[in-house]
């Protein structure tokens, strides 16, 4: 059994990090590659699932133009979400024969793997019955939201590290209204991981959770040379998360 690679791919536009995956998608399906987390730093962009609800972006579009905030829609279940700084994005790219082919059982995976990583860093979190995501203290501390295509999974979370929470005043996130979104930094304060630091905890707790016998660093470079050199094919198959 292979172990899970990890790449902090650095800054990474959102146009770039949907090329990534998908091109990554498609190496796994045909077997070229193993198991993929990938970190991208994405620039503030919106993005909307294919489960959007009316009415969830607040902002008008001068608005969003004059902050540089592009909107996307992409292929993951869900509603609209916020990317950005401050935030650990992270894309999982598995072959989902590992996880019984079972999609719920794989979020699952996703949000245990995010509130065992918490907890190591001090923070309560827990899942809130009916919704997905993981919480903490009442708050929405990470989202997610995945697209699957051949049973090779690709989209994934974003948990708040220490990102402007402003942000997620332009919308409701996940199609959530009256609720609030927090952060690893808002928790802790002062005694606040660094970006790199979380990345780690997360890397390793959803290598455990997953039950992989470990997990190890790859290379940026790797990722886009398997990702460009693949052809495309069908379509999606999604789930619905927020």
């Amino acid at each position: 059994m292979s172990h899970l690679s990890v790449c902090h791919l650095g800054p990474t536009s959102y146009r770039e990090g949907l090329v990534l995956q998908e091109g990554l998608a498609r190496a796994r399906a045909d077997g070229r590659t193993g198991d993929w987390l990938l970190y991208p730093d994405h620039p503030p962009v919106l993005t909307v699932g294919r489960n959007p609800s009316p009415g969830n972006v607040v902002a008008d579009a001068a608005t969003l133009e004059r902050q540089g905030i592009e909107v996307f829609e992409v292929a993951r279940g869900g509603d609209i979400t916020w990317h950005g700084p401050g935030q650990l994005v992270g894309y999982l790219v598995c072959d989902l024969d590992r996880q019984g082919r079972d999609l719920h059982r794989f979020l699952r995976s996703i949000e245990e793997g995010l509130i065992q990583a918490l907890a190591a860093l001090g923070i309560a979190a827990r899942r809130d019955p009916g919704r997905t995501g993981v919480w903490s203290e009442g708050e929405k501390i990470a989202s997610i939201g995945i697209a699957v295509r051949r049973w090779v999974s690709y989209h994934g979370f974003a948990l708040n590290v220490a990102p402007d929470l402003k942000f997620f005043d332009l919308i409701h996130p996940c199609g959530l209204r009256g609720i609030h979104m927090t952060s690893v930094a808002r928790q802790l304060g002062d005694r606040a991981p660094s970006l790199p630091e979380v990345r780690e905890r997360v890397a390793g707790a959803m290598a455990r959770v997953m039950e992989y016998p470990g997990w190890a660093w790859g290379e940026a470079a790797e990722v886009r040379g398997l990702a460009l050199l693949e052809t495309p094919v069908g379509p999606a198959r999604n789930t619905n998360a927020a």
